[in-house]
């Protein structure tokens, strides 16, 4: 198999995988703020590492999207 053409494969399917892993994670993201929402006059102690998780999934996707604008465009995505 022709090195170029694999790599090629390899970048497409990259590009697929970091949407679907950010917005997978944005779905994520606004869950956990819901339940936060949802439970924060219950508990504090429950909401705040909820509010948290939620900040860190939006650095993991923050650092996908980096990822993502990093990677060299396929020939297909011009």
């Amino acid at each position: 198999m022709n090195k170029s053409i694999a790599m090629g494969d390899v970048q497409e399917k990259l590009h697929i995988l970091l949407d679907y892993w950010i917005e997978h994670n944005s779905e994520h993201e606004k869950e956990f703020r819901d339940w936060a929402d949802k439970v924060v006059l219950l508990s504090t102690e429950v909401a705040q590492p909820l509010q948290e998780a939620a900040t860190k999934m939006a650095a993991v996707s923050n650092e996908l999207m980096k990822a993502k604008q990093a990677l060299p465009k396929s020939k297909e995505r011009h």
